[in-house]
């Protein structure tokens, strides 16, 4: 059993670094959440500068959560959500390879599944879930992290996302 959370561990850290990573760049690197907003915007998403700050709470929120193992199915809903929206919105059109021009979805489909697996496994033995006794696994983590995600980007992307028009080259 200590291989198994030790694997939940690696898994949860690394993607929680990952989306730490990604919510830190947002709102603190580069364009910081102007330019952030402003990419959101060239995308459909509107307003931009609020999809910048709610991608980049989600990024950071579900990242620590991840890291700390707590409520795990709910942070991995939050990457599901994030990563789907992303997916969606900017990497399908460009293919699979993320080398391609535009960026293709292999990196967030990558993200999507891992979380949901995630979700579905539990944060483990070694994290706050445990401690809290607060463990949703099986069945139940899968639903909430796959049906979450998925019901939130859904409901965002209703709601916010206006598709550019695209122009023939």
């Amino acid at each position: 059993m200590e291989g198994t959370n030790a694997g939940l561990l690696i898994l949860r850290v690394v993607v929680g670094i990952v989306m730490l990573a990604h919510g830190y760049n947002h709102v603190f690197r580069g364009g910081k959440i102007e330019g952030t907003g402003r990419w959101f915007e060239s995308l459909g998403m509107r307003p931009g500068k609020l999809h910048a700050w709610l991608a980049s709470l989600t990024e950071l929120g579900a990242g620590t959560m991840l890291v700390l193992g707590l409520l795990t199915p709910v942070a991995a809903a939050g990457v599901v959500g994030t990563m789907l929206v992303a997916w969606i919105t900017n990497h399908l059109r460009n293919g699979f390879f993320i080398f391609r021009p535009g960026e293709g979805y292999e990196y967030v489909m990558t993200l999507t599944f891992v979380s949901i697996a995630i979700g579905a496994l539990g944060a483990g033995e070694w994290s706050l879930d445990e401690v809290l006794d607060v463990t949703f696994t099986g069945n139940e983590g899968l639903a909430i992290a796959a049906g979450a995600g998925a019901l939130g980007a859904a409901l965002l992307l209703a709601v916010f996302w206006r598709p550019p028009e695209r122009t023939e080259s």
